[in-house]
C-alpha cells in the first residue's frame, strides 16, 4: 500500500479535486499526464483513499461490474477476477496512485465545506475543515472539480419499522458494519433485495446458520462469470495493454447491447433472466414469486451474483428468500403482514443508500448560492452558469468508471484550450427555456428519493444527458472543445501569476 507524507500546507492550486476515491484519483492521472504544468491536490474528508471502496466493509463487498471497464482506461487490470472484491480494487487504486507519483499530492481528513467564486478574480476560495482539531481554513483554486460521488458517507438510509426497540437481537445497516460482529451459528435476515443484500447473503451463509432474504418486492438477479475467460485467454496471448484494450471494447460493446437490448425488447429480455434464474436453481422453486419484477429489465440497475454465489446458497439451504410486507419488529424477528413471524438473531437493514450532491459542498458565485437543482448538467460534467466547476459521475446503466474517464479527458482538453487562447474562466450558459428532466433516468428508490439535491437535464444538445459510452465518446473524446453553450472569458486579475508563496506544494 502506499504510504501517504505527512499532509503539506497549501494556499493556492490550478485544480482542486473533491475526492480520493476512484474518479479523483482518475482526475490525477489525466492532469499528471496531459497538463503536467498544472498544480492540483486532492482532498479527501476520510482518512483513507479508495472512496466507496474504502467506506463500505461489510462480508462479500465486490464490484457489480467487471473491472475491465470498471476499471482505469488507462491502467490494465491483470487480475484473474473480472468480478473483484473490495480488496482488489483497493490495491489496484494504491498502484495508481503509486504508479502517478499522486500520494504527495492527497490530502486526507480534509473536508470541503463550502466554495465562493469570484468573477473578478476567476479563482474559487474554498472552505476546508480538518479532521483532526477541527480547524477550517480557506485555499483557493482556479478550477474546482468534484469527484465525490453521489453517495451520502455519513450513512445509509433505513425506514422507519415499528417495533425497532423491541427487537431482542443486533439491528445492523451495512453501511455502518461493526468489524467485531460475529454472526457465526446465527440467524440472519437481511431486508432487500439490491446489490449490497445480493451481496451479503452468499457471503454471510458461509458462517450463518441460515440466512433469509426478505424483501417486499423482486428485483432481477442475473449471474455472470467471476472470471472472464475471454480476458484470461488474451491475457495469456497478449501484452497486457493491447488484451486489456481489447477486452474492454468487447465488454463496452456487451454492456450496450444488453441496456439497449433491455429496453428495446423488455419482454425478451424479462424470459431470457428467468430462463437464467430458472436453471440456477432448484426444480419447482418460485421463480415467478421472488424473482420476477413487476417493472421491465433495466428500468432499475440489475444484481450481478458472481458464479450465481446467491443462487447457490440457496439450493443448499444455506439462505432463502421470502417476499413480503413487514408489519413490524418484534422480541424475536419480523412479524410480516401475512401473520408469519421469522425469528432471527441480527438484522440486516440493506434498505438502500442516502445521495448527497458534489458531497454536500455549498457552492456561491458572487455572493449568491447555487440552487443545484435549478442548475442544467453540461454535457453531464459542468452545471449551468457555474463558472471553473466540473463533475464526475459516472454510468448508472453501464460502469461508472467509462464516464469518468472521458469527462477528466474533455476537461484536460478545455484547460489546454483556454491555455492557447489566454482564457481564466469558463461557464456554460444555459437556456432558460430548455424542457427539464430529472438527471437520473431511473426508477430505484434511493434516486428517486434525492432527485431535488441533483442538477436537471435538458431535453436536448449538450444539456441532455447521454446514456450511451459510444454517444458520450463522441462527443467528450472526439468532440471539440467549443461549444455555443459555453463561454470563455479572460480575467487580467486571475492571469497573473500568483507570488511564490502562494504557490501548493505539490
Amino acid at each position: 500500500m502506499v504510504r501517504f507524507p505527512v499532509t503539506a500546507e497549501f494556499e493556492h492550486v490550478d485544480v482542486l479535486i473533491i475526492g480520493a476515491g476512484i474518479s479523483g484519483i482518475g482526475m490525477g492521472h489525466y492532469l499528471t499526464t496531459k497538463q503536467p504544468g498544472r498544480t492540483f491536490a486532492i482532498v479527501d474528508g476520510r482518512d483513507a483513499i479508495g472512496g466507496t471502496w474504502d467506506l463500505f466493509r461489510y462480508p462479500g463487498i465486490r464490484s457489480d461490474s467487471d473491472l475491465h471497464t470498471f476499471g482505469y482506461e488507462f491502467k490494465p487490470w491483470r487480475s484473474d477476477n473480472a468480478i473483484a472484491d473490495a480488496e482488489e480494487i483497493l490495491d489496484y487504486l494504491h498502484e495508481a496512485v503509486e504508479e502517478n507519483n499522486l500520494a504527495g499530492r492527497i490530502h486526507l481528513g480534509h473536508k470541503v465545506l463550502r466554495a465562493h467564486f469570484s468573477s473578478e478574480d476567476a479563482r474559487w476560495t474554498v472552505t476546508l475543515r480538518c479532521n483532526g482539531d477541527g480547524e477550517q481554513f480557506d485555499v483557493t483554486c482556479n478550477i474546482l472539480f468534484s469527484a465525490a460521488g453521489y453517495y451520502d458517507h455519513s450513512g445509509g438510509y433505513t425506514p422507519r419499522f415499528e417495533g425497532t426497540e423491541d427487537f431482542g437481537g443486533l439491528i445492523v445497516h451495512p453501511q455502518q458494519w461493526p468489524q467485531d460482529l460475529d454472526y457465526t451459528g446465527k440467524k440472519v435476515v437481511v431486508i432487500g433485495s439490491g446489490a449490497t443484500a445480493v451481496t451479503l447473503i452468499p457471503a454471510m451463509a458461509e458462517r450463518a446458520a441460515h440466512v433469509t432474504m426478505l424483501q417486499r418486492s423482486p428485483s432481477y438477479v442475473v449471474p455472470v462469470p467471476r472470471r472472464d475467460p475471454i480476458a484470461n485467454t488474451l491475457r495469456r496471448l497478449l501484452p497486457d495493454t493491447v488484451a486489456y484494450r481489447i477486452t474492454r471494447r468487447m465488454n463496452t460493446a456487451r454492456q450496450s447491447l444488453i441496456y439497449h437490448g433491455s429496453r428495446r425488447y423488455p419482454a425478451l429480455v424479462r424470459r431470457l433472466i428467468r430462463s437464467l434464474n430458472t436453471r440456477a436453481l432448484p426444480d419447482g422453486y418460485a421463480v415467478d414469486t421472488h424473482f420476477s419484477p413487476t417493472y421491465n429489465p433495466w428500468d432499475q440497475r440489475m444484481c450481478m451474483v458472481p458464479d450465481a454465489d446467491l443462487f447457490t446458497a440457496i439450493s443448499r439451504g444455506k439462505a432463502s428468500v421470502v417476499t413480503d410486507r413487514i408489519a413490524r419488529f418484534t422480541e424475536r424477528g419480523i412479524l410480516l403482514e401475512s401473520g408469519a413471524e421469522l425469528e432471527t438473531d441480527v438484522i440486516v437493514t440493506a434498505t438502500g443508500l442516502q445521495l448527497v450532491a458534489f458531497g454536500g459542498v455549498e457552492l456561491h458565485v458572487d455572493g449568491r448560492q447555487v440552487d443545484i437543482h435549478d442548475c442544467l448538467a453540461y454535457k453531464g460534467m459542468m452545471l449551468g452558469d457555474v463558472p471553473n466547476f466540473a463533475f464526475a459521475i459516472g454510468y448508472t446503466n453501464a460502469s461508472w468508471t467509462l464516464k469518468v474517464d472521458l469527462v477528466c479527458d474533455h476537461l484536460c482538453r478545455m484547460l489546454a484550450h483556454m491555455d492557447r487562447h489566454g482564457y481564466t474562466a469558463v461557464t456554460p450558459v444555459s437556456a432558460p427555456a430548455t424542457p427539464r428532466r430529472p438527471l437520473f433516468d431511473m426508477a430505484a428508490g434511493y434516486m428517486q428519493r434525492s432527485v431535488r439535491l441533483f442538477p436537471q437535464q435538458g431535453s436536448d444538445g449538450p444539456w441532455a444527458l447521454e446514456h450511451s459510452y459510444a454517444a458520450d465518446r463522441a462527443r467528450l473524446r472526439n468532440g471539440p472543445v467549443e461549444d455555443p453553450a459555453l463561454r470563455f472569458t479572460a480575467t487580467h486579475a486571475a492571469a497573473a501569476a500568483p507570488a511564490d508563496d502562494e504557490v501548493a506544494i505539490a
